[in-house]
């Protein structure tokens, strides 16, 4: 009972972070696509970027929505908080000529230090969801091996 709890609420975090993250760009894509010319990244890649990332945030939402594709959410989440996390460390690690502005929306308020903590936190929480919901996709397996 605790570890479904424990999944409900990290999926439910998650869910929040990326249904807030993929609506303030799409809500303010003028903004948003300002934001992706001032990463140190070549601007060639704004189109792809600018579609894909909301694309991809919008994803991770609805396989965490429903229950038999939640792994994959968690996953998928992991591997995109990962980027992020490592883009950040660059970042405060002076791996690029300048220190570019942050994500848009309230994370907006947030230093590079801030945000790296963050994704960090939401790195952990994807991974720990990942676990659960592999454990608990092991669980009804054999559960439902031993009833037959």
């Amino acid at each position: 009972m605790k570890k479904q709890i424990t999944l409900e609420i990290t999926g439910g975090l998650i869910i929040l972070l990326f249904a807030y993250a993929s609506l303030s760009k799409i809500l303010n894509f003028a903004h948003f696509i300002n934001e992706i010319n001032n990463q140190p990244l070549p601007n060639e890649w704004t189109p792809f970027l600018a579609y894909t990332i909301p694309a991809i945030e919008i994803v991770i939402v609805v396989l965490l929505v429903v229950p038999p594709w939640r792994m994959w959410g968690f996953l998928l989440s992991a591997l995109f908080m990962a980027v992020f996390t490592v883009y950040a460390a660059v970042i405060l690690m002076n791996g690029f000529s300048y220190v570019p502005c942050s994500c848009g929306g309230v994370i907006e308020l947030l230093n590079w230090k801030q945000h790296l903590i963050l994704n960090i936190v939401f790195l952990f929480l994807s991974l720990l969801g990942s676990w659960l919901s592999f454990q608990e996709r092991k669980h009804k397996r054999y559960t439902t091996s031993v009833g037959e």
